[in-house]
């Protein structure tokens, strides 16, 4: 199997299945003297995690990170980082009655088509189980985004179900109240009614796909390249490689179907930009304004409800997934999705250095200003 790496001088390799005795990576590219240690991946992997809450799969693992090389005396040295996460509450049990069949909507029959071969023990490693070494990951690249530019990376759901936040103004989101529900929902009144439509969910064996929105705050101007480098289309790249995702935006995304030119277009001034409607991204560069990039997650398809499926050797039958699972994925999408924007952005930024050194990166223009 291959392409299990991504990106291009800020490269991150991750191996290992859901039910295997690990997960890990490996961070290539890493710039020498970053403040690293093991207490540093806490946040974002407790963020990430299940078994927090009644609204998630009741999978409850240690995540604790191991750092086995790439870090001397608290600092990056500038060599390959290796991060290991053992697993330590798999079930491989659960999967037993499954490893002859085809659960639809998942990735079983597609693997088995392209290897001939699969791990039925929690989906191997089409597991979202991989994503915690991609937070691990970006836990890195954070650090080294905000103490070098200043940039901030944020997130929060934007849609469960067809339920969408009813007091919300994007433009001045409170991350306190986003970080202080289980849902990284931005308007904190509404939690209860999310407790309740999970519930009757849970009950009714069903699921719901979700909506992410990932944003990123003080990204200067003139990351990314034309063409085929674009950072919007390294964003896109990035975000439908997530397990479940079936959608990305940029800004406006498909709400801009509807809009006429003249209201779609973000207008300049002397003080920056009218709007942002382009997501802070025009002809694949950065425009100094907010990124913007919305995930959609599809609903769970590993369900208690039965269904009709094939089994390996092409009979009808009978599928019922036994085990723990998320009634909707998106809940705990948000640092992943919020680590995949990160890692483009250093990505990007270390192939701008590379390729105009830190010319209009370290002190950037005023977003938006047309007189340089």
């Amino acid at each position: 199997m291959s392409s299990n790496s991504f990106g291009q001088l800020f490269t991150v390799t991750t191996f290992g299945e859901s039910h295997g005795p690990a997960i890990g990576c490996v961070v290539d590219g890493c710039p020498p003297g970053i403040a690293l240690a093991v207490e540093d991946f806490e946040h974002d992997l407790a963020r990430r995690a299940t078994g927090k809450t009644r609204h998630t799969s009741a999978r409850r693992e240690a995540d604790a990170v191991e750092i086995l090389s790439g870090v001397f005396e608290g600092l990056t040295t500038g060599t390959p980082i290796a991060l290991l996460i053992r697993n330590t509450d798999a079930r491989s049990k659960d999967y037993g009655n499954i490893a002859q069949q085809f659960r639809p909507g998942h990735a079983d029959y597609a693997y088995w088509q392209k290897y001939g071969i699969r791990d039925p023990r929690g989906g191997g490693r089409s597991s979202a189980r991989e994503t915690t070494m991609r937070v691990a990951a970006a836990v890195i690249a954070k650090k080294w985004l905000n103490d070098r530019f200043g940039v901030r990376v944020h997130g929060y759901l934007s849609q469960l179900g067809d339920i969408v936040p009813a007091r919300f103004d994007s433009a001045a989101i409170d991350w306190d109240a986003v970080e202080s529900n289980p849902f990284f929902w931005p308007d904190a009144a509404q939690v209860p009614e999310l407790e309740t439509y999970m519930d009757a969910l849970r009950k009714s064996g069903d699921s719901v796909g979700a909506r992410v929105t990932a944003v990123a705050d003080g990204v200067p101007p003139g990351w990314g390249e034309p063409v085929y480098g674009k950072l919007d289309g390294d964003l896109a790249a990035a975000m439908m490689s997530i397990n479940a995702v079936k959608g990305v935006e940029i800004g406006a995304g498909f709400a801009s179907i509807p809009q006429k030119g003249s209201q779609h277009r973000d207008l300049m001034t002397p003080q920056g930009f009218a709007s942002n409607h382009a997501g802070g991204v025009l002809g694949g560069i950065s425009t100094g304004q907010q990124i913007v990039v919305s995930t959609a997650f599809k609903p769970t398809s590993s369900l208690r409800l039965p269904a009709e499926g094939l089994d390996t050797d092409g009979n009808t039958v009978e599928v019922i997934t036994t085990g723990r699972h998320d009634p909707c994925v998106g809940i705990r999408a948000t640092p992943i999705c919020e680590a995949m924007l990160a890692l483009v952005l250093m990505d990007q930024a270390l192939r701008h250095r590379a390729q105009c050194g830190d010319v209009g990166t370290v002190t950037p223009r005023i977003p938006g200003r047309i007189d340089g």
